[in-house]
């Protein structure tokens, strides 16, 4: 989230918008926010029923989601995704920033 947060400004050069969202309740996520100075919105209280409906993974044992990424497109359609099953496979931001600006431009160019 703090990569996100120092790659904000790139992204929104991009007109490129993040939200991110957590399992944790609304104390806890405010309180990770700050910490972070998160400026973009953190919604809480993911469920299983959330993280079933966007094919998260569910952590049975421990109760929560597994990260899972996404870029949407103008036309609300998810061009790029990822899904993690543990602690490694998230996106980094830089790369969200190279993938969101190379489809801009494959996007202007008309390719």
């Amino acid at each position: 989230m703090a990569g996100l947060q120092s790659n904000l400004d790139k992204l929104k050069e991009l007109d490129a918008s993040v939200i991110a969202a957590s399992v944790d309740p609304e104390d806890k996520t405010r309180e990770l926010a700050a910490s972070l100075s998160l400026t973009y919105p953190l919604a809480w209280g993911v469920t299983r029923q959330t993280a079933d409906a966007i094919g998260a993974w569910w952590e049975a044992t421990r109760n929560f989601a597994q990260p899972a990424e996404f870029i949407v497109g103008a036309d609300g359609k998810v061009v790029s995704s990822t899904y993690s099953s543990g602690p490694i496979g998230r996106v980094e931001p830089a790369d969200m920033v190279s993938l969101i600006g190379f489809y801009e431009k494959r996007r202007t160019s008309g390719a």
